[in-house]
């Protein structure tokens, strides 16, 4: 995987230097698309490896981790880039999932200033809760925790012990709950149920994955949705759900899901896993001044056409700006950032040349 594929070495220094906060696919590729065009690019990330959720959520057999850092250890040696691991990067005070692995943090407003522009691509790593009695049991846990743990634990990273579990159920019908699913499978869980509160034609994460998971002996539950945790001595013992039937389409344009009275029914389960989606974190926390105007509701943040905050060298790309969404669409969201700030730099350089 090779992020800097616009050209072979590096080429002669522009004298401009560039901060990337995040070093997912969005960060990666925006760093490799600068170094080719000569700017210094420095890239901070909070975990201990590059590669965001590449590296610690997506399982390996979709994304090899060799290939994640052979393209890393190409845009070290080659082309001059530093990483800053366990980093974490923040204007103000928030907490999202794996802060716990940063072993320093850094003002964002330090790097806008020692910086000629800086790119925010930190991605989505806070999930959605499910909003139910007993969801805060020490065995209930959200898809990206799940997957984060248990890439640590086998890299060798991972402080304490994993969870026990016989019996998983996993709440969602996207990617990361086909992820959580087999990834539990594949650790040993003698049952593993995957529910969903649509049907499978209406799950984010496509039928073929969903039958392919069928087939390993994942067992799926449609138009279900999670009702309470049962809870023993502050862990869970089962989950209980409500049927559900398809109404009229909701904002998303998708079949609501209405609740059937009097259809609750109960699973058992050592592991719960919640896969509902993540949202947008940025590095701007809402103690940090003017700039949390250009945070959305959502936690996305707000951009114009050329994926700048306006009045700001501050750039932002990828999930942090969409919301989550697919590899592909966050790599080229990071070229099309680099490449404006590339124009910016480009134009202060050719003016301070005259």
């Amino acid at each position: 995987m090779k992020f800097a594929f616009l050209c072979k070495e590096r080429t002669r220094s522009s004298g401009a230097k560039v901060a990337v906060v995040g070093a997912g696919p969005a960060g990666l590729a925006a760093t490799g698309y600068l170094v080719c065009r000569g700017h210094e690019v420095d890239v901070y990330d909070k975990l201990p490896l590059p590669g965001g959720m590449m590296t610690f959520a997506i399982p390996k057999y979709r994304i090899p981790l060799d290939a994640v850092m052979e393209g890393v250890e190409d845009l070290q040696k080659n082309f001059g880039v530093k990483f800053y691991l366990s980093t974490k990067v923040v204007c103000g005070e928030r907490h999202d999932e794996g802060d716990e692995l940063a072993r320093n943090n850094v003002d964002l407003t330090k790097l806008v200033e020692g910086y000629n522009a800086v790119l925010i691509a930190t991605g989505t790593w806070r999930s959605r809760r499910l909003g139910v009695p007993g969801e805060d049991a020490e065995n209930v846990v959200s898809a990206l925790e799940f997957l984060l743990k248990l890439n640590l634990g086998r890299l060798g990273l991972l402080e304490g012990k994993l969870w026990s579990f016989r019996r998983v159920v996993v709440v969602g019908g996207g990617l990361s709950a086909i992820d959580a699913a087999e990834e539990s499978l594949l650790s040993g869980a003698q049952e593993v149920y995957l529910v969903y509160r649509r049907t499978i034609k209406e799950a984010p994460a496509g039928e073929y994955e969903i039958d392919r998971l069928i087939r390993l002996g994942v067992r799926w539950i449609e138009l279900a949705a999670p009702k309470s945790i049962v809870v023993e001595n502050g862990r869970a013992r089962a989950v209980e759900f409500q049927r559900m039937k398809l109404g009229e389409p909701d904002e998303t344009g998708r079949p609501r899901p209405v609740p059937i009275p009097g259809s609750e029914f109960t699973l058992e389960a050592d592991l719960v896993i919640a896969a509902i989606g993540e949202i947008p974190t940025p590095p701007l926390a809402p103690n940090c001044g003017d700039l949390v105007k250009y945070v959305g509701k959502d936690g996305r943040v707000l951009v114009d056409r050329g994926y700048r905050i306006p009045g700001t060298n501050i750039f932002a790309a990828g999930d942090v700006v969409t919301g989550p969404s697919k590899i592909g669409q966050a790599t080229k969201q990071g070229l099309e950032a680099a490449r404006e700030i590339d124009r910016l730099l480009s134009a202060k350089i050719l003016v301070t040349a005259r």
